[in-house]
């Protein structure tokens, strides 16, 4: 089942995809061409990528595998024409036109990598016996746009490994002001669009957020803790005979106390197939109070008041059949209709698209398999899988249904990344290839044969990534000067 016919807009889908692959190929500016043929062994290798070097043994990468491991290693690439080329991509965008953009921090695992640097305590869930764990990686923070509706596609734009004491919040908010920007200069914002919306999970200081990315146009709304408190409006000035000064904050909006809530500026009720009723609420102008501690403590000059909305979801039931706790969200936009409620509980719920790619990248593309040592080189083969994913991408609609006989056709246009990669190879040959043919070399000798690496490896501490900007880093178990201990 071909998903899009022969004729201009095949065409135009393939001129699409040969000029982003002649623009990828000149992003490497060393290891060029073994770089790209890595990328096209990504996307033709049959099944899920287990190891790096099998990739070599694909017909698609003319090099042997010490040509890969050295693009690898020591292969550069032009990520600032790289990230403008993504920008460049035909974005999906909400129903009113709106751009979503959606923001989380996926980790690579890397807990026994003692001679790694960079390496930082990432959060996980699931590993053993499901409990919440920190485990030493990398954490890549990525930027992807989001499709309206259910999907399993989004469109990854940035990437940027976070370090060790790297406060979290104003990483982000760098980020992505970086990524409105190369937007806008492609022309994929003009002026009278509707603002971007940037979509945020718990564990982000959301208000933090939207006061970095002030002058932006760009909406931020974020999950958060079902603990908060929040502050009213200032409420009006009276005259006191008795002086004082007069309050800055109104009365607590506590999340947990529905007496402290008020009456609501707006809410919706929709009915869903999974959930039942959807019940949204909402509360105009509240702000957090903000003290002179930790991100705030060297703020310069009277302390901000982040005014925004509050939006609560609650739903009848969950398909589990679980427990259903509502969802609290703020939006650092003011005076919120119905309809503004709704987009954004409904944009919320599009975040989780964002799950699918990351799953996609480590279980069929292999980001996490390659045991890398350098920080630098991990930046570069992720770089690699974004580039492969953004050719699938575009090689969207012009994929045929290779599907197993197991599997269920699937409608026209709608074929998940998976199924485009199996039938990536027979696209290949009809797409522009820039890959210069391999030039015939001698291997060089190596190690000589009974000789011991004599260099031992320096060994790395491992940080914590704090939302304060404040390092905090543990020992590593291995002392400088010593041996390391043997297990077993």
């Amino acid at each position: 089942m071909t998903t899009l016919p022969f004729g201009p807009g095949r065409d135009e889908a393939f001129a699409e995809l040969s000029r982003f692959r002649v623009e990828f190929h000149a992003c490497p500016t060393r290891r060029g061409d073994a770089l790209f043929e890595l990328a096209d062994a990504l996307l033709c290798a049959d099944g899920p990528v287990k190891s790096l070097v099998g990739l070599s043994l694909a017909p698609e990468h003319r090099r042997g595998h010490g040509a890969l491991y050295d693009a690898v290693n020591r292969g550069r690439i032009a990520t600032d024409r790289l990230r403008d080329a993504l920008a460049r991509l035909p974005l999906p965008r909400a129903a009113d036109g709106r751009i979503i953009l959606a923001v989380d921090v996926s980790p690579w695992l890397r807990p026994d990598a003692d001679t790694s640097p960079d390496r930082s305590f990432c959060h996980t869930f699931g590993r053993g016996e499901g409990k919440h764990q920190m485990v030493p990686g990398w954490p890549y923070s990525i930027v992807a746009a989001l499709e309206p509706g259910r999907s399993s596609w989004t469109v990854v734009l940035d990437a940027v490994r976070l370090g060790p004491g790297e406060d979290v919040a104003a990483t982000t908010a760098v980020q992505v002001r970086a990524v409105v920007e190369r937007l806008i200069a492609a022309g994929q914002y003009e002026s009278g669009d509707p603002d971007m919306l940037v979509v945020l999970d718990a564990g982000y200081d959301v208000p933090r957020i939207a006061f970095l990315l002030a002058g932006l146009p760009v909406e931020v709304l974020g999950r958060m803790r079902s603990d908060r408190v929040m502050r009213q409006p200032t409420p009006a000035r009276v005259y006191d005979p008795q002086g004082g000064r007069p309050p800055k904050h109104g009365g607590e909006f506590v999340f947990g106390q529905p007496d402290t809530w008020g009456e609501p500026g707006a809410a919706t009720t929709t009915e869903t197939t999974r959930y039942g009723t959807a019940t949204a609420t909402a509360w105009d102008r509240l702000h957090p109070r903000l003290t002179r501690r930790s991100a705030w403590a060297g703020f310069d000059g009277e302390l901000p008041m982040i005014s925004g909305t509050i939006v609560r979801l609650g739903v009848d039931h969950l398909p589990t059949g679980g427990d259903p706790k509502p969802v609290w969200l703020w939006w650092s936009k003011t005076d919120a209709t119905e309809a503004d409620v709704d987009r954004c509980w409904q944009s919320f719920l599009r975040r989780f698209d964002i799950e699918h790619t990351f799953r996609l990248f480590k279980q069929t593309l292999g980001w996490t398999t390659p045991r890398l040592r350098d920080p630098e080189s991990a930046d570069r083969w992720t770089w690699i899988v974004i580039a492969a994913y953004a050719q699938l991408f575009l090689a969207r609609p012009l994929a045929d249904d290779l599907r197993r006989p197991w599997e269920k056709p699937a409608e026209p246009n709608r074929l998940t990344p998976a199924r485009v990669r199996r039938g990536f190879r027979n696209l290949r040959s009809k797409t522009a290839r820039p890959a210069g043919a391999p030039k015939p070399s001698t291997p060089g000798p190596g190690r000589p044969p009974g000789s011991r690496n004599h260099t031992r490896a320096p060994r790395h501490d491992v940080g914590r990534i704090v939302k304060t900007g404040e390092p905090y880093t543990r020992p590593s178990h291995h002392n400088k000067g010593t041996k390391p201990r043997r297990m077993g």
